[in-house]
């Protein structure tokens, strides 16, 4: 159940916050937050992280829903007897079909989080989902073979 809250709370978050910065701002424009530190930047990537790939949306259509069935079954396999593998699982899916959502939209994936002095790329907070997501599934990982030794 964690697993499917997660994850459509996370694609929830993200189509309304896209939602909003497509209403209410132009294409290139940037609201500052914390002046040099935090802006809210409006671009389409037409890539991955990065701009990795561009123009090929078809690609990351299938992969990401290959992906999708993975950590499905992944959820209902390691998840089931385990919250923090579902929250996990859940961070990634919900962010997957964010931006999956998007790519069937436009072919271009909205991103908007400007963090100019940390990172200098743009993202949005499905990115974010998938991120976090990946962090803590590495370190559950860590942590139960630091538990084996």
């Amino acid at each position: 159940m964690a697993f499917w809250i997660c994850g459509v709370m996370v694609f929830l978050l993200d189509r309304w916050t896209k939602f909003l910065v497509v209403q209410k701002m132009n294409m290139g424009e940037t609201i500052p937050v914390i002046k040099d530190f935090l802006h809210i930047t409006y671009i389409k990537n037409p890539g991955a992280a990065f701009g990795i790939l561009a123009e090929k949306t078809w690609f990351f259509i299938i992969v990401t829903i290959a992906i999708l069935i993975i950590i499905i079954y992944f959820n209902y396999t390691l998840g089931k007897d385990n919250v923090l593998f579902s929250i996990v699982f859940g961070l990634v899916a919900g962010g997957a079909v964010g931006n999956l959502f998007d790519r069937l939209q436009s072919g271009l994936v909205v991103d908007f989080i400007d963090f100019r002095v940390v990172w200098p790329y743009i993202f949005n907070l499905a990115d974010a989902a998938i991120v976090v997501g990946m962090v803590l599934l590495a370190w559950q990982i860590l942590m139960s073979e630091k538990l084996k030794d």
